[in-house]
């Protein structure tokens, strides 16, 4: 809901008790009015319109230029007026309009059309009629004229406040919600095509010492795509999610985290599936350790990309041990390897030359399940990550 529909709704309650407040002092005083018929024909159109136009003043679109002039022009009409149905004494006296306080409500209604200068315009107007009415301005009518002004045009103002901080709202969250899908598209580049042209280009720059122009090629051309894809991960990759799964991902072209049901799967099963080696051994309880279907496929890609990273920074011999725990608020899994470990700011450096594999695939997959990895190393003594993921994950 638009943050100025309350106003809308506060004018729209505001002029059907008005318009009956100037009909019931019309009533208390009645026979001290020279000519009432004028008084009761005014009120009568004065009503009419009010009740007839009650969805006028719903919300801004409703309430149109056309309605508003004609709106200002009942008001100032009815104080006009004012001097042939009244008596000068009373008027004099400093007696209410026609229209009373109803007037207010078209003032109002300009402000939260259009803004202050809007409300100063209608304010002006009303202000001008009601010197006109009283024939000299008075110190009661003065003060009237520039608390109707005053309030107007500040109300205007935080309406136009109102609508510059609603639409910095909505940018922020499309922001927010672009930035979300940059991230969820770098992580499934990272687990797909970036893998395999690592890959690729590490295994042919092994072969390619024993010669052939045809290896040598590969090697460069895998080793551009590579770089050509980590720059653009970098830069942002923008567009709504709405391209559905891409081929050529892991898991048979399946997304992570997306290939399971809504429904509680047991994280164990997933987790195995990384345990298929001799040298990656996986520690589980022995009772099943249930989440939601995309949560649970998200946390075990997580421990997937850790294990690519053990592979590729460690080496294919290097040993790797999952821990799986089962805690009463929290599912903890750990990813420990017995390799080099890593030198420190070597994160940092990964991440500023478009390696992504820890900061997206990892830590944002966790943000993102409202979740945290940590990651400890020390040189030559290999390295551990700790996932973390509530059982009560927040929707996004």
């Amino acid at each position: 809901m638009s943050v100025e529909q309350p106003l809308w709704q506060a004018l729209k309650a505001y002029r059907v008790l008005t318009v009956l407040y100037a009909v019931a002092l019309f009533a208390s005083a009645h026979e001290h009015f020279v000519r009432p018929r004028v008084a009761v024909g005014y009120l009568a159109v004065l009503a009419v319109w009010t009740l007839a136009t009650v969805r006028k003043v719903s919300d801004a679109r409703s309430c149109t230029r056309g309605f508003l002039a004609v709106d200002l022009g009942i008001a100032v009409t009815g104080i006009l007026l004012t001097p042939l149905a009244d008596s000068a004494a009373r008027i004099h006296a400093g007696g209410p309009t026609l229209p009373s306080i109803w007037t207010a409500g078209a003032v109002l209604a300009y402000a939260v059309k259009g803004g202050w200068r809007w409300a100063a315009f209608a304010s002006t107007l009303v202000a001008a009629a009601n010197l006109v009415e009283r024939g000299a301005p008075t110190r009661d009518t003065v003060h009237n004229v520039i608390l109707v002004w005053v309030a107007a045009i500040a109300i205007g103002y935080v309406v136009e406040v109102a609508r510059a901080s609603e639409r910095t709202l909505a940018r922020a969250l499309e922001i927010e919600a672009a930035t979300r899908e940059r991230e969820r598209l770098a992580r499934d580049i990272h687990d797909g095509v970036l893998q395999v042209l690592a890959m690729i280009r590490r295994r042919a720059a092994d072969g390619a010492t024993g010669g052939g122009a045809d290896t040598a090629e590969l090697v460069r051309l895998a080793g551009e795509q590579e770089s050509a894809l980590r720059a653009l991960i970098s830069r942002g990759l923008p567009g709504p999610r709405d391209a559905g799964p891409r081929e050529g991902a892991r898991d048979g072209g399946r997304e992570p985290g997306r290939e399971h049901p809504d429904g509680p799967v047991d994280l164990r099963a997933l987790l195995a599936r990384h345990a298929t080696g001799p040298r990656i051994a996986l520690a589980e309880p022995g009772t099943p350790v249930e989440l939601p279907g995309p949560v649970a496929g998200e946390l075990a890609a997580a421990v997937g990309a850790a294990l690519d990273n053990v592979r590729a920074h460690a080496g294919e011999d290097a040993r790797a041990w999952i821990l799986l725990e089962d805690e009463p608020g929290q599912v903890i899994v750990t990813v420990r390897d017995d390799g080099p470990g890593i030198p420190e700011g070597r994160l940092q450096a990964a991440e500023n030359e478009g390696r992504l594999g820890v900061a997206q695939s990892i830590r944002g997959r966790l943000r993102d399940l409202g979740g945290t990895a940590e990651l400890f190393s020390v040189p030559g003594q290999g390295a551990e990550v700790e996932l973390r993921v509530p059982k009560a994950v927040p929707e996004a």
